[in-house]
């Protein structure tokens, strides 16, 4: 098992085509593409988000609060085997700062982790109180897989800062049936057609000739959750579909995978 922590800012922006193109050549002056990003390409990253069974994480999440968390399963294949590698990650956020916490294992370690808490070795101590972090969540929480969302990423971080990175989204693909990772990449578009979803991942403060190039192509900071916005969607299908009837994500159930 690997695990990764991370701890920052994050600002959110939609952006259109044209202010994508005209931001990526000031951009890429200060900033050189992700590995998986060389040479114009893009990568893909896949998700299952989890929730409880009358979505009181999202909801909570919309509230504003001063903290709030949430628990996903990633990967950045589509799986095709119990002992695919995918990630199961539990974020944060606590006045502002993002706090994430992630651990690489098996789909089958997750599913198991999650479903009925069976929770993986670990190799060593951070791996263990990952480990223990998520379990405590779980215990708080009876979740569910509530939505799948994926998306196509392109990834820069700072020439001279690592830890600063910027990223853009799109294609953001959304459904709440067949929550599982390994039944592929399908469902509805969360953002309009041409439309960029740009994160500025720092530790510190934006720098001046970033702050500047966004004021110049009129590129404003915005809040935006993928999720909260999938789940914004989904209650709007439901009012105008079912005529305000209460309506739960699908029980989870283990994958025959």
């Amino acid at each position: 098992m690997s695990v990764n922590a991370f701890k920052r800012y994050e600002l959110k922006f939609l952006l259109s085509k044209e202010q994508f193109d005209a931001l990526l050549p000031k951009l890429t002056q200060y900033m050189n593409p992700d590995q998986n990003c060389k040479y114009g390409c893009s990568y893909n990253i896949y998700n299952i988000y989890y929730d409880t069974f009358d979505n009181s994480l999202i909801r909570k999440s919309l509230s504003k609060p001063v903290h709030k968390e949430k628990l996903r399963l990633r990967s950045y294949t589509i799986p095709n085997a119990p002992d695919s590698k995918v990630y199961l990650e539990l974020k944060k956020k606590t006045a502002g700062i993002v706090h994430k916490r992630r651990a690489a294992m098996t789909l089958n370690e997750a599913y198991d982790f999650i479903s009925f808490g069976k929770k993986p070795s670990a190799k060593n101590y951070i791996g263990s109180q990952v480990n223990n972090e998520i379990e405590y969540f779980l215990s708080r929480y009876e979740v569910f897989p509530a939505a799948y969302i994926s998306y196509t990423r392109i990834a820069y971080f700072g020439k001279e800062d690592k830890d600063f990175r910027v990223t853009f989204d799109s294609n953001i693909i959304t459904r709440r049936n067949e929550l599982y990772l390994e039944k592929g990449c399908f469902g509805e578009q969360l953002l309009e057609e041409g439309q960029y979803l740009m994160e500025v991942k720092i530790s510190r403060a934006v720098p001046v000739w970033l702050a500047e190039t966004l004021s110049e192509l009129k590129i404003y900071k915005r809040s935006f959750s993928k999720y909260g916005k999938e789940y914004s969607f989904y209650l709007q299908s439901n009012l105008t579909n079912n005529s305000g009837r209460n309506f739960r994500p699908p029980i989870m159930q283990v994958s025959s995978l």
